[in-house]
């Protein structure tokens, strides 16, 4: 290992000397935000990058091992949502000394939990909406917004975020969802580095089929 130290899921501070890069699991309290170990964000704080997430509402946000999320992201909750299949979508209920009771759940737009997958990259400012899937290995841009479900392994980018490419070919892809390198032990991840940082990806294949016996 680096220095003579394994690597701490449970540290807060990675990188030595220096606070503005955290993993996010030991930093979250609230206890409807699930993060997997390592997954970090360039900030001394990550709740404060969820917004409108409000415990009545009842969703969650679910976040795999590994990711990498950029300044400046936002996960928007949905407790962000307005009342739309009514004449106003304004928010009565909500404010001080207008005569309206809460609609009902039912009423509401509800799109589920916010799951992002393992090693996903999110790139700097990008928005990312209420119950959007984001598949294991898929790269956001910067400054996109995410509106809809994004396939394991691709890339996306834009305002609405709209795929660039997929990022390897269908073999590669199988082979990686089902070797899921990121729930190995930190022993064999750390024995793999040449094989995850490789750019050789026949090479890469072989040594996924090897490994996986």
């Amino acid at each position: 290992m680096k220095n003579g130290k394994q690597p701490d899921p449970g540290v807060l501070y990675p990188v030595p000397g220096y606070d503005k890069e955290i993993y996010v699991k030991p930093a979250v309290e609230n206890p409807n935000i699930q993060v997997g170990d390592f997954t970090y964000i360039a900030d001394s704080d990550f709740e404060s990058h969820v917004k409108h997430f409000y415990p009545w509402i009842g969703d969650k946000l679910i976040i795999g091992r590994f990711c990498q999320i950029a300044a400046g992201v936002q996960f928007v909750m949905n407790g962000a949502n307005h009342q739309m299949n009514c004449v106003s979508t304004f928010p009565f209920y909500t404010l001080e000394g207008w005569n309206m009771a809460p609609p009902a759940m039912a009423d509401l737009p509800y799109r589920g939990d916010t799951v992002i997958g393992n090693d996903v990259w999110i790139g700097q400012n990008a928005v990312i909406m209420p119950g959007v899937h984001i598949g294991d290995g898929a790269i956001i841009g910067a400054q996109s917004v995410v509106a809809a479900c994004v396939e394991p392994y691709t890339i996306v980018a834009g305002n609405p975020a709209k795929p660039v490419r997929r990022r390897f070919d269908e073999e590669l892809t199988a082979l990686l969802l089902k070797w899921k390198w990121w729930d190995k032990s930190i022993d064999e991840i750390d024995a793999l580095i040449p094989v995850l940082t490789s750019g050789d990806l026949e090479k890469v294949k072989q040594a996924i089929i090897s490994d996986m016996g």
